[in-house]
């Protein structure tokens, strides 16, 4: 009975982890898989990397971003970080 009462704190601590730290982060990557696969022509997204641009093409894996000078770019899908306007 004593050995199983020793690993209640540590079982204890593998759920508060699993609940405080691996869970929020587990929902928050499906909200953001979500948000690329519902991107659609005309909607103003943020890169990961800062760039802002409207989105004109659309491929499976790849988006073609338009800039306000007309500048087309090639971004992979998984490099938008959020949508600023969706239309």
């Amino acid at each position: 009975m004593e050995a199983v009462l020793s690993f209640v704190p540590l079982i204890l601590m593998v759920v508060i982890f699993y609940f405080l730290l691996i869970r929020p982060q587990q929902k928050k990557q499906k909200e953001v898989r979500r948000m690329q696969s519902e991107l659609k022509k005309g909607d103003e997204i943020v890169t990961i990397g800062g760039f802002h641009g409207t989105v004109h093409a659309l491929d499976e894996d790849k988006i073609i971003l338009i800039t306000d000078g007309g500048t087309k770019l090639t971004y992979d899908r998984s490099a938008v970080r959020e949508v600023t306007l969706s239309k």
